[in-house]
Protein backbone atom coordinates (compact mmCIF):
# COMPACT_ATOMS: atom_id res chain seq x y z
CA UNK A 1 0.00 0.00 0.00
CA UNK A 2 2.97 2.32 0.52
CA UNK A 3 3.67 2.12 -3.22
CA UNK A 4 0.06 3.13 -3.90
CA UNK A 5 0.42 6.24 -1.73
CA UNK A 6 3.69 7.27 -3.38
CA UNK A 7 2.17 6.69 -6.84
CA UNK A 8 -0.75 8.86 -5.65
CA UNK A 9 1.64 11.70 -4.80
CA UNK A 10 3.44 11.30 -8.14
CA UNK A 11 0.10 11.46 -9.99
CA UNK A 12 -0.98 14.53 -7.99
CA UNK A 13 2.23 16.29 -9.05
CA UNK A 14 1.94 15.20 -12.69
CA UNK A 15 -1.78 15.73 -13.27
CA UNK A 16 -2.76 18.47 -10.82
CA UNK A 17 -0.25 20.47 -8.79
CA UNK A 18 2.95 19.91 -6.82
CA UNK A 19 2.69 19.67 -3.03
CA UNK A 20 5.30 20.88 -0.59
CA UNK A 21 7.12 18.14 1.31
CA UNK A 22 5.23 19.00 4.52
CA UNK A 23 1.85 19.05 2.76
CA UNK A 24 2.57 15.72 1.08
CA UNK A 25 3.53 14.14 4.40
CA UNK A 26 0.43 15.51 6.14
CA UNK A 27 -1.73 14.14 3.33
CA UNK A 28 -0.08 10.71 3.57
CA UNK A 29 -0.64 10.69 7.33
CA UNK A 30 -4.35 11.47 6.96
CA UNK A 31 -5.47 9.65 3.82
CA UNK A 32 -6.71 6.09 3.73
CA UNK A 33 -6.01 3.44 1.07
CA UNK A 34 -9.00 1.21 0.40
CA UNK A 35 -9.59 -1.62 -2.04
CA UNK A 36 -13.03 -2.77 -3.22
CA UNK A 37 -14.44 -5.08 -5.85
CA UNK A 38 -16.55 -4.22 -8.86
CA UNK A 39 -20.11 -2.97 -8.21
CA UNK A 40 -19.27 -1.60 -4.75
CA UNK A 41 -21.44 1.43 -3.94
CA UNK A 42 -19.28 4.17 -2.40
CA UNK A 43 -22.10 6.69 -1.94
CA UNK A 44 -25.86 6.13 -2.00
CA UNK A 45 -28.51 8.61 -3.02
CA UNK A 46 -29.72 10.40 0.12
CA UNK A 47 -26.55 9.62 2.06
CA UNK A 48 -24.34 12.35 3.49
CA UNK A 49 -20.82 11.98 2.13
CA UNK A 50 -17.82 13.88 3.44
CA UNK A 51 -15.27 11.84 1.46
CA UNK A 52 -13.55 12.31 -1.86
CA UNK A 53 -11.89 9.40 -3.62
CA UNK A 54 -8.78 9.41 -5.80
CA UNK A 55 -8.72 6.41 -8.12
CA UNK A 56 -5.27 4.80 -8.01
CA UNK A 57 -6.52 1.80 -10.01
CA UNK A 58 -9.94 1.05 -11.45
CA UNK A 59 -13.00 3.00 -12.51
CA UNK A 60 -16.17 4.48 -11.05
CA UNK A 61 -19.31 6.19 -12.19
CA UNK A 62 -21.87 8.53 -10.65
CA UNK A 63 -25.51 7.98 -11.55
CA UNK A 64 -29.00 9.18 -10.72
CA UNK A 65 -32.17 7.13 -10.51
CA UNK A 66 -34.98 8.70 -12.54
CA UNK A 67 -38.22 6.80 -13.04
CA UNK A 68 -36.47 3.55 -12.15
CA UNK A 69 -33.74 4.13 -14.77
CA UNK A 70 -30.07 4.73 -14.02
CA UNK A 71 -28.75 7.90 -15.63
CA UNK A 72 -24.94 7.98 -15.62
CA UNK A 73 -23.46 11.47 -15.50
CA UNK A 74 -19.81 11.02 -14.54
CA UNK A 75 -17.02 8.52 -15.10
CA UNK A 76 -13.72 8.52 -13.22
CA UNK A 77 -10.63 6.45 -13.97
CA UNK A 78 -7.02 6.25 -12.81
CA UNK A 79 -5.70 9.60 -11.52
CA UNK A 80 -9.22 11.08 -11.28
CA UNK A 81 -11.05 12.22 -8.19
CA UNK A 82 -14.72 11.43 -7.66
CA UNK A 83 -17.11 12.46 -4.92
CA UNK A 84 -20.67 13.49 -4.35
CA UNK A 85 -19.85 17.14 -4.99
CA UNK A 86 -23.07 18.55 -3.48
CA UNK A 87 -22.78 16.46 -0.35
CA UNK A 88 -19.03 17.00 0.02
CA UNK A 89 -19.11 20.79 -0.32
CA UNK A 90 -22.61 21.68 0.91
CA UNK A 91 -23.12 18.98 3.56
CA UNK A 92 -26.44 17.90 2.04
CA UNK A 93 -27.67 14.41 1.10
CA UNK A 94 -26.14 13.09 -2.11
CA UNK A 95 -28.45 13.37 -5.12
CA UNK A 96 -26.76 10.40 -6.80
CA UNK A 97 -24.95 7.10 -6.33
CA UNK A 98 -21.25 6.47 -6.85
CA UNK A 99 -20.43 2.92 -7.91
CA UNK A 100 -17.20 1.16 -8.79
CA UNK A 101 -17.37 -0.37 -12.27
CA UNK A 102 -14.05 -2.20 -11.91
CA UNK A 103 -12.15 -3.62 -8.95
CA UNK A 104 -10.44 -0.51 -7.60
CA UNK A 105 -7.79 0.83 -5.27
CA UNK A 106 -8.78 4.22 -3.90
CA UNK A 107 -7.25 6.93 -1.76
CA UNK A 108 -9.94 8.30 0.54
CA UNK A 109 -9.64 11.84 1.90
CA UNK A 110 -12.19 13.39 4.24
CA UNK A 111 -13.59 16.91 3.99
CA UNK A 112 -12.14 17.75 7.42
CA UNK A 113 -8.68 16.70 6.23
CA UNK A 114 -8.97 18.77 3.07
CA UNK A 115 -10.10 21.85 4.99
CA UNK A 116 -7.38 21.41 7.59
CA UNK A 117 -4.65 20.96 4.98
CA UNK A 118 -5.93 23.91 2.94
CA UNK A 119 -5.64 26.11 6.03
CA UNK A 120 -2.19 24.77 6.85
CA UNK A 121 -0.49 24.50 3.44
CA UNK A 122 -0.65 26.94 0.53
CA UNK A 123 0.38 24.18 -1.91
CA UNK A 124 -2.53 22.00 -0.77
CA UNK A 125 -4.96 24.88 -1.17
CA UNK A 126 -3.63 25.36 -4.73
CA UNK A 127 -4.08 21.62 -5.37
CA UNK A 128 -7.73 21.76 -4.28
CA UNK A 129 -8.32 24.80 -6.49
CA UNK A 130 -6.84 22.97 -9.52
CA UNK A 131 -8.96 19.85 -8.82
CA UNK A 132 -12.16 21.90 -8.54
CA UNK A 133 -11.34 23.91 -11.67
CA UNK A 134 -10.59 20.78 -13.74
CA UNK A 135 -13.82 19.17 -12.53
CA UNK A 136 -15.89 22.28 -13.35
CA UNK A 137 -14.39 22.49 -16.84
CA UNK A 138 -15.07 18.80 -17.53
CA UNK A 139 -18.67 19.13 -16.36
CA UNK A 140 -19.16 22.29 -18.41
CA UNK A 141 -17.82 20.54 -21.53
CA UNK A 142 -20.20 17.66 -20.87
CA UNK A 143 -23.19 20.02 -20.61
CA UNK A 144 -22.29 21.65 -23.96
CA UNK A 145 -21.84 18.23 -25.56
CA UNK A 146 -25.17 16.86 -24.29
CA UNK A 147 -27.10 19.98 -25.29
CA UNK A 148 -25.60 20.86 -28.66
CA UNK A 149 -23.73 17.99 -30.30
CA UNK A 150 -25.15 15.16 -32.43
CA UNK A 151 -24.78 11.62 -31.09
CA UNK A 152 -21.78 10.66 -33.27
CA UNK A 153 -19.88 13.80 -32.14
CA UNK A 154 -20.59 13.04 -28.47
CA UNK A 155 -19.12 9.57 -28.91
CA UNK A 156 -16.09 10.87 -30.86
CA UNK A 157 -15.35 13.41 -28.11
CA UNK A 158 -15.61 10.75 -25.41
CA UNK A 159 -13.34 8.37 -27.33
CA UNK A 160 -10.80 11.17 -27.87
CA UNK A 161 -10.55 11.65 -24.11
CA UNK A 162 -10.90 7.98 -23.15
CA UNK A 163 -10.11 5.66 -26.11
CA UNK A 164 -10.42 2.50 -23.99
CA UNK A 165 -13.82 3.32 -22.47
CA UNK A 166 -15.81 0.78 -24.52
CA UNK A 167 -13.51 -1.97 -23.19
CA UNK A 168 -13.93 -0.89 -19.59
CA UNK A 169 -17.50 0.38 -19.23
CA UNK A 170 -20.78 -1.35 -20.14
CA UNK A 171 -22.28 0.17 -23.28
CA UNK A 172 -25.54 0.89 -21.46
CA UNK A 173 -23.69 3.21 -19.06
CA UNK A 174 -21.95 4.94 -21.98
CA UNK A 175 -25.24 5.47 -23.83
CA UNK A 176 -26.82 6.89 -20.69
CA UNK A 177 -23.84 9.22 -20.16
CA UNK A 178 -24.10 10.46 -23.75
CA UNK A 179 -27.87 10.97 -23.42
CA UNK A 180 -28.69 8.52 -26.23
CA UNK A 181 -30.27 5.09 -26.47
CA UNK A 182 -28.25 1.90 -26.57
CA UNK A 183 -29.58 1.31 -30.11
CA UNK A 184 -28.30 4.71 -31.25
CA UNK A 185 -24.91 4.01 -29.68
CA UNK A 186 -24.73 0.66 -31.46
CA UNK A 187 -25.66 2.29 -34.78
CA UNK A 188 -23.05 5.06 -34.57
CA UNK A 189 -20.35 2.62 -33.44
CA UNK A 190 -21.03 0.35 -36.44
CA UNK A 191 -22.43 2.60 -39.21
CA UNK A 192 -21.83 0.01 -41.95
CA UNK A 193 -24.36 -2.34 -40.37
CA UNK A 194 -27.21 0.04 -41.20
CA UNK A 195 -29.65 -1.06 -43.90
Amino acid sequence: METTVHNFLDAIKLVYSELSTDAAQDLIDRCKVIQYGKNRILVKEGQYSDKTFFIAEGAARAYYLKGGKEITDWFAFENDFISSINSFFLDVPSPHFIELIEPSILIEVSRDTMLELCDKHHSFERLCRVIVTKTMLQLQQRIVSVQFEPAHQKLENLLAIRPDITNRVPLGHIASYLGITLETLSRIRHPKKRI
